[in-house]
């Protein structure tokens, strides 16, 4: 029996942030139903493609089951009402306002299952001068304040390489409220409306730029400050042969003994003197051995130091692959597989079969009236 079997989720939300939401459902055992548009939804277009599908909608919405029907349709709450009477929880992402048009909003379904957990995703709230505004994970983080303080090495904000907002300010927050409710309601009896807005759950991130602003008026440089840039202590250096060492030694122990590593002058260890003129010595010293020199040195030696390493190299790791990280697959139809990707819900907690088809479109319309 899985945490939660017996748990019914409807999902009308795309793309990332609420589809991965209820993968993580899905995973501990709730059975997510996809209400899709007659076309499908976007996702199911993106490349590459894998069994008809793309590849991201096939991990995303592995072991869910998929209903399509045109939500402006005169008869289409009337054909949704026996899912929504015996809805636990619906997660929808559209813009604020779009559900209660559509007269699927949070007030018109309590009358109908005064037990439903309705949780609505979006990039600001549902209230408030920016909730209408269309936007991207690049625009929350920039709106925020993250963004800029990630400095390149010509003083402009980087591209982020992961979807910080839709995932950690998006995805992981709806669970953790969605499972909340669900135990508040074994007491109540009774559901609850969430407002997940991905650019309030950024700032939890920010908290050591928050305090120190709001401490010391001085507020955080991008490139100057202890985790964005400005000590030698947490910086990424150039290897002799063109790669990249990740150094984080930052407690005194550590540092220490990466000093010793590295050969760094004795006149240098002390980087509270001059942060910068240290951190150009060890760029220079990094930068006069090889990868492999600098991982034989560091072997065995608690630095706090690897190398930069591409996707392809960590997913054929000895230790991920130790831990069965990838052996999970996703299916398709026609019988072809596809790692299915990992996700933050423990082995004891989660649907242990190792292959779980993504469901093609409408193929459980018969749950439909």
């Amino acid at each position: 029996m899985l945490p939660l079997s017996g748990i019914r989720v409807l999902d009308f939300s795309t793309l990332l942030p609420g589809p991965m939401a209820t993968l993580l459902l899905a995973e501990a055992g709730a059975q997510v139903i996809k209400v899709e548009r007659p076309d499908g939804e976007d996702m199911r277009r993106y490349e590459p493609r894998f069994g008809g599908t793309s590849a991201s909608f096939a991990m995303l919405n592995r072991g869910k089951r998929s209903v399509a029907l045109d939500l402006k349709a005169p008869n289409a709450k009337t054909r949704l009402l026996p899912l929504l009477e015996t809805a636990d929880v619906l997660v929808e992402q559209f813009r604020p306002g779009v559900m209660e048009r559509l007269g699927l909003g949070y007030k018109a379904l309590r009358e109908i299952n005064a037990g439903l957990i309705y949780c609505s995703i979006t990039g600001y709230g549902q209230h408030g001068p920016k909730s209408p505004i269309a936007a991207h994970d690049l625009n929350y983080q920039a709106d925020t304040g993250m963004l800029a303080l990630a400095a390149g090495s010509y003083g402009a904000p980087v591209v982020p390489p992961a979807l910080v907002a839709d995932i950690a300010g998006g995805s992981y927050p709806a669970v953790m409220n969605i499972l909340l409710a669900l135990r508040q309601r074994d007491r109540t009896h009774k559901g609850c409306y969430i407002d997940i807005s991905m650019t309030d759950c950024l700032f939890p991130f920010m908290l050591w730029a928050m305090g120190t602003g709001n401490t010391t008026g001085k507020w955080p440089r991008p490139g100057q400050e202890m985790l964005s840039g400005g000590s030698p202590r947490y910086q990424v250096y150039r290897t002799a042969d063109g790669q990249f060492l990740a150094a984080a030694p930052l407690e005194d122990r550590f540092w220490s003994v990466f000093c010793e590593v590295i050969e760094l002058p004795a006149r240098l260890r002390d980087d509270s003197k001059d942060a910068q003129a240290t951190r150009r010595a060890v760029a220079e010293l990094i930068s006069q051995r090889s990868a492999v020199e600098w991982l034989k040195r560091l072997e065995g030696k608690d630095a706090c130091c690897n190398l930069v390493r591409n996707v392809s190299d960590a997913l054929n790791d000895s230790h991920y692959l130790g831990r069965g990280l990838f052996t999970r697959k996703v299916t398709s139809a026609a019988g072809g597989t596809l790692m299915a990707g990992c996700v933050p819900v423990a082995d004891t907690l989660r649907d242990s079969r190792a292959e779980v088809r993504y469901p093609t479109l409408g193929e459980d319309n018969d749950l439909l009236a």
